[in-house]
């Protein structure tokens, strides 16, 4: 049975890379009754000239073209474009397998590629980029917040997500009283858009936010 649409990855277009009209055609077809868009190319070089629209949620890569082949392909774009690859062969073998992955692929399917496993594992690599691109969005958000803390707000907000009351604080800065440092605090909460210490500590204090922070 057929997978059905999707409209959180809908908006998404995945690319098709196969020297093969016919193949180009029927994978866009195929895509198309899930409410995927597509774009199709004939060759790597092609290719290479959309590779970093942002638009993209996943590429299809065919082993064997004239040229540049999927492998090389994969090299090229792998670890430049943060695009989930996912590369086809007739013809695989374990090397070319080991070769994709090493290469950074997210699967390796065999023509004729059966359509639930292809539209399966295209649904899934485009949710891992939207997350991705999700959480990269809100890691600069919550960068550019923190970046608009003053030296003092920064000290008092390491001191909050350290657990330090407000006359620990006043204390540890050299004697501010905890009114001034309330304000501090009021100033801090307010910037980074948060309501109370436990939302501030898991939304900014957790992981590469907290060490980014201090």
């Amino acid at each position: 049975m057929k997978a059905t649409p999707n409209t959180q990855i809908e908006t998404s277009v995945v690319a098709i890379v196969d020297d093969d009209a016919a193949v180009r055609e029927g994978l866009a077809l195929l895509l198309r009754t899930v409410g995927l868009q597509t774009r199709c190319y004939p060759d790597a070089n092609a290719f290479l000239a959309d590779a970093g629209d942002s638009v993209l949620g996943c590429a299809l890569f065919d082993i064997r073209m004239p040229g540049m082949s999927g492998l090389d392909l994969l090299d090229q774009v792998s670890g430049r474009y943060d695009l989930p690859i996912v590369v086809m062969s007739g013809h695989g073998n374990i090397d070319s397998c080991r070769r994709a992955f090493k290469g950074g692929a997210l699967d390796f399917l065999r023509k004729p590629v059966d359509d639930d496993e292809l539209i399966g594992v295209v649904q899934q690599a485009i949710r891992t980029r939207r997350r991705q691109s999700d959480s990269h969005d809100a890691q600069q958000v919550r960068a550019e917040r923190i970046a608009t803390l003053s030296m003092r707000e920064r000290e008092v907000f390491n001191g909050i997500v350290n657990g330090l009351s407000n006359k620990e604080i006043a204390r540890h800065l050299g004697g501010l009283s905890p009114r001034t440092v309330e304000t501090y605090r009021a100033n801090v909460f307010d910037k980074l858009q948060t309501r109370s210490v436990v939302e501030l500590v898991r939304t900014y204090a957790m992981g590469q936010d907290a060490a980014a922070a201090r």
